[in-house]
């Protein structure tokens, strides 16, 4: 007899998509062998183990090239904190980004939320109320932006690349607004200070621990949670989850407003680093934070998605900029080099797609 479709449907996309053999088939067939379907999913984790294992080999071949063309300057401490401390502001960014692709959607307006959210936060009346004031207007307005796009895109109806690209114009205006051109210098010294040498906790900036921090909750929350399931499943296939039970437009909106809480903290963290805020500020950020993603192996058409690959991705970009940076090479050329890893990191994932399927 054919099982009702709302049974089939109670263990959620992953238990409709992976039948199991039942106990009386396994006991009276022992050659039988475990569904094809697992071989694939075990397959594509050694793949992604692979795409780490490469990234780390890349990022190994950029430590040696930056240590043989600079050695005295680039395998210097300060170098290597600068690095890290530098890859912290878009690690961050890289971090919401790399849930809003793994659910199908994209987020353009991520550099220009982190400059609104810079300006706001760095405003005379802003600084009065101290650190406090600086960083809960920064995380505020961060939520704001993510808020006004999670309801465009999710109860709007609006595709992500229109309401993102209108929330970039528009949060470039008012950051350009709010400063005039101007920069807007800190005076608040407890932010400041967060900036100096004597703050590092065991050689480490307290930029890269909040970075850090941000990737293991967004590691666990991808791996280990039922959201983390229900942003695969919306970005796998919007239609299964909806009929799996999942809200997928309010899962939807919270992605927008994670991405949204992700800037307003990077925005805090290019505060203590840069001691100001400008309209300037997070410029292309949001090319950088999708290349990252994509390079560490997020789909970019959604369904997949993996923190520690886009964490290494920020750092290979981090680190081929501090390389061409030592040995006074033009800006137009690490654009050209970036351009050429994102075009083979996405044939790649082609190539990984389509072995994957046959």
């Amino acid at each position: 007899m054919k099982q009702p479709a709302s049974e089939a449907r109670q263990g959620g996309p992953d238990a409709a998509a992976t039948p199991e053999p039942s106990p009386s088939t396994a006991a009276s067939d022992p050659t039988a062998k475990p569904p094809a379907k697992k071989e694939g999913w075990r397959a594509l984790g050694l793949r992604l183990d692979v795409r780490n294992l490469s990234l780390l080999g890349v990022l190994a071949a950029l430590v040696v090239v930056g240590g043989i063309t600079k050695p005295d300057q680039f395998l210097d401490t300060n170098n290597l904190q600068l690095v890290l401390t530098q890859a912290s502001v878009i690690g961050v960014v890289t971090v919401g980004m790399t849930f809003v692709i793994t659910s199908g959607g994209i987020d353009l307006s991520v550099g220009a939320i982190v400059a609104l959210s810079s300006v706001w936060a760095t405003t005379l009346a802003t600084q009065e109320f101290g650190f406090a004031g600086i960083l809960f207007t920064a995380v505020l307005v961060g939520l704001g932006c993510g808020l006004v796009n999670g309801v465009l895109i999710a109860y709007g109806g609006m595709v992500p690349f229109i309401a993102t690209l209108a929330m970039l114009a528009s949060a470039r205006g008012l950051a350009l607004m709010i400063t005039d051109g101007k920069t807007q210098i800190v005076t608040v010294t407890s932010v400041l200070d967060l900036g100096v040498p004597d703050s590092y906790v065991l050689g480490i900036p307290p930029l890269v621990l909040v970075f850090a921090a941000v990737t293991v909750v967004g590691w666990l929350i991808l791996n280990r949670t039922t959201f983390g399931r229900r942003t695969v499943a919306v970005g796998g296939n919007p239609e299964a989850a909806r009929l799996a039970g999942i809200d997928v437009r309010r899962q939807r909106l919270y992605l927008y407003l994670f991405s949204g809480l992700c800037c307003g903290i990077a925005a805090f963290l290019l505060i203590i680093l840069a001691g100001s805020g400008q309209n300037t500020n997070g410029n292309l950020y949001e090319l950088d934070a999708i290349a990252a993603a994509i390079i560490g192996g997020t789909l970019l058409s959604g369904g997949r998605g993996t923190i520690v690959g886009s964490v290494l991705g920020v750092l290979v970009f981090t680190t081929i900029t501090n390389i061409f940076a030592l040995n006074n090479l033009q800006s137009d050329v690490q654009q050209i080099a970036k351009g050429a890893i994102i075009v083979a990191a996405v044939l790649v994932q082609r190539r990984t797609l389509r072995n994957g399927d046959s």
